[in-house]
Order: C-alpha cells, then structure tokens, then sequence
C-alpha cells in the first residue's frame, strides 16, 4: 500500500521507517530541503536509538521516499497520515497552525479516495476541522477522516511503533476502518476500534494519566524526605500491586519533553473551554514546576544559601536518556534558574549538546563529563544517562572543588557514594 507521512520529526519519521518496513511504499514529506537531502543521504534530523538503520535499509530499497512534493506524495497514497508538531500557545490551548498549513496543502493533491489520519496529538474535534479545511479547499474530494494516535516513547521510539500495546482506530467510517486496520495488519497488539472523538481522548488520557502517575510519586517523594522514608523502596512495594504497576514510579525532577507538558496543559484547556475545571490536572502541574524549584534550593542549601558566583555542573540536558530532545527538559529549566541566582554553570550532555546551545546562554559547554565537573561546588545530575552512573565518582573528588552531589534522579546508590566521601542529596532518599 502507498502512504504518505506529513511531517519527519520523532513521529513522522518513525512512523515512516516502520511503515516502509513492514512492505508499504512510503512518502516522508517535509518542507526543509536540507534537511531531505540528509535524509536522503541516511543522516537524520533527530536522535533515536535503531531509527538510522531502519531508514538507510527502506530508503536504499526505495520504500522510504523522503519528499518535498505533496503533489506525488498525496496524488499517489492511499492514506495520508498528519504527523506534524502542535506546540502549546501561552493559554494553554494546542497551536494547530502547522495542522492547518498541512491539511490546506495535502487538499489540494487530493484526486481518489483517501483516508486523512491525525496521527498528532490533537484537541478533540479537530477531525471535523479538518474535514471543513479540505471540503472549503477541494470540495469534490472523497475522503474520510481518521484519528489514530501514536503512544511512542522517544528513546524507544522504534520498539514501541514496532511492538505496540495497542493499535488506537477511530473512525466513522467502515471504508476507512478497513483500510486502517490493512496498513496495520502485521502490527502486533489489540485493536481499539472508536468513534474520532474518543480516539483523540485516548491519547490526552494516557498522557494525562502518566504524568499524574509521576507527579504522585514526586509528591510522596517530598514527604518522604520529611519523614525519613526511601523513595526506592516506597515506589518498589506499590509498583508490585497490578493495580498500581511498576512504570513511572520513578522520583525525580519531574516529567518534560514534547508530550506530557503539551498535553497536559492542552487537556486541561479543553476542559476550561468545555465548562469543566479539571482541578486534578492543575495540581499535577504545578507539582511538576515544583520539583524543579526544590532541585535548585537542595544546590543553593549544598552552598550554604547563596548561589551568586558559585561553580555548579549539570550532568545531563535531554528531558530523558537516548534522546536529543530537550524541549521543557528539568535540566534546562533548572539551569535557567541556576543562572538567575548568580551561579556559574558548566554543563554536559552526551547528545543534546548541539540542540541546548540554542536554548541556552551564558553556561560553559564541556566536552565530557569530567571536564564539566573541575572545579564544581556541586553536581547536579539531571539526565539518567547510563554513563553517568558509571563514572570513576572517586577519582573525580579530586577534580571537583567541593564533592557535593544532587542526584536528580536517583541513579546513584546513597551509600556507596558516602562511603566514597561524596556529599549525597537524592530525591525523596534518607
């Protein structure tokens, strides 16, 4: 089957190589020429474990066609999936513009039937937006609109498109149902067949819901580390009840990244707009935003209470490990913070280093780890990168000016590290 693919950033692009793979011809269309003259070359715009390989194999054998030609692309496909970014607006709301741009382009290339796929996360009703886009643009087409929404981890992006829980399918269409489930029929996984409506809720839910899960855990964190409790072991006990499950209960700066702080924030926006206040969802915020603030008084309180000309190094830049991604990353967020207070910043990041230099001023960018420590007051670990746990941590008391450590997000073992001679300050640990 011949699908096009609107949109080559984490899910676009992913989307397409599992697509490709699994035998579809498939059109990755973009708007950047450079960046589709790389692609083309194997050399991809994001960082994501196992994705080039899939790329370079179903772009050599002309599955993967990346594209700037919607013309081609929509002409040619039967289903035309939406994969393009809606970034928050200030209120709170989903930005749809490049959901708008897109549609208004793929409706003018519309000549059979064809099946338009949301596969970005949108607010509910934005099928029948679409709809009205394509219909005032292109009134003779025959379409259907479909939303089938993607629950992709970056930094396992690959595994989780190729093994999915489930395949999400909402439709009012029999025709587009059927043509669905074909381009998904080698996909693993239950089919969860829906109206539109509810397809698009599935995907704000489940993300609402895990950064809830996430904002609890933060939360009996900061108790703990009143009473004396261990995190480790509190998390450990309740994960093993099935009813609570064991994932995202890990404590730490809080979540971030380019779904759960959009999301969110867009849900809890529909609910304002529809009449609803979703109280839940505005603690669950601001929990978050906490966690940040009480990662920079555990520094600040490492110092004695002033940050003003103090060395501090940050381990870490990505939201989360195996990623490049650093959009509403803790650690930048943090370190915004840091330098507000006077502090001097010396930071590193395995990968992310060439995306935080644009979001990021006046901090010294190391070349490794090491380097980012010498002469460090304190050392922030921010990103559970698995080679920060295994650093020569005694050998660098002697390049650190102070061995003071924050560990954001309890990758280190307290003991060890005191035992080491390391002043160790975790998250919700005694």
């Amino acid at each position: 089957m011949k699908l096009a693919i609107v949109g080559a950033g984490y899910v676009g692009l992913t989307s397409a190589a599992v697509f490709s793979d699994l035998g579809h011809t498939v059109y990755a269309v973009m708007r950047n020429r450079a960046k589709m003259n790389k692609l083309q070359q194997g050399d991809l715009p994001i960082y994501e474990p196992g994705l080039e390989e899939v790329v370079r194999r179903n772009g050599a054998v002309g599955r993967l066609i990346p594209t700037l030609d919607y013309s081609e692309a929509v002409s040619e496909s039967e289903v035309v999936f939406l994969c393009v970014g809606t970034p928050s607006l200030p209120s709170g709301e989903a930005d749809l513009s490049q959901i708008d741009t897109a549609v208004a382009e793929v409706a003018k290339h519309l000549q059979s039937y064809t099946v338009i796929v949301n596969k970005s996360t949108v607010p509910i009703g934005t099928a029948e937006r679409v709809r009205k886009i394509v219909k005032e643009i292109n009134p003779s087409a025959q379409f259907d609109m479909a939303s089938c929404p993607e629950f992709l981890r970056e930094g396992t992006a690959l595994k989780d498109t190729l093994e999915p829980d489930r395949v999400v399918i909402g439709t009012n269409s029999r025709r587009a149902q059927e043509l669905l489930l074909a381009v998904h029929e080698k996909l693993p996984g239950e089919r969860v067949l829906t109206d539109i409506k509810s397809a698009e809720m599935i995907k704000y839910a489940s993300n609402a819901f895990l950064a809830t899960k996430i904002s609890f855990i933060n939360e009996i964190a900061n108790v703990c580390e009143q009473v004396g409790a261990d995190i480790k072991d509190v998390a450990y006990g309740m994960g093993l009840d099935k009813r609570i499950g064991k994932y995202f209960l890990d404590a730490g700066l809080g979540w971030g990244g380019s779904c759960f702080p959009k999301d969110v924030r867009a849900l809890h926006n529909i609910a304002l707009t529809n009449d609803y206040d979703f109280k839940l969802l505005k603690a669950v915020i601001d929990v978050n935003n906490d966690q940040r603030y009480r990662a920079v008084t555990k520094v600040r309180q490492a110092v004695g209470g002033n940050l003003d000309g103090q060395e501090i190094a940050v381990l870490g830049l990505a939201f989360k490990p195996d990623t490049d991604d650093i959009r509403d990353s803790p650690a930048i967020q943090i370190i915004h913070l840091l330098l507000k207070e006077g502090a001097r910043v010396r930071v590193y990041d395995p990968v992310a280093m060439e995306n935080s230099r644009q979001k990021l001023s006046g901090v010294v960018f190391a070349p490794d780890a090491t380097s980012a420590l010498e002469g460090a007051m304190v050392v922030l670990l921010a990103t559970e990168w698995g080679e920060f746990k295994d650093l020569d941590w005694q050998s660098l008391k002697q390049v650190v000016a102070a061995p003071r450590l924050i560990d954001g997000r309890n990758m280190l073992d307290p003991i060890k590290m005191r035992t080491l001679g390391w002043h160790y300050v975790g998250v919700g640990r005694p």
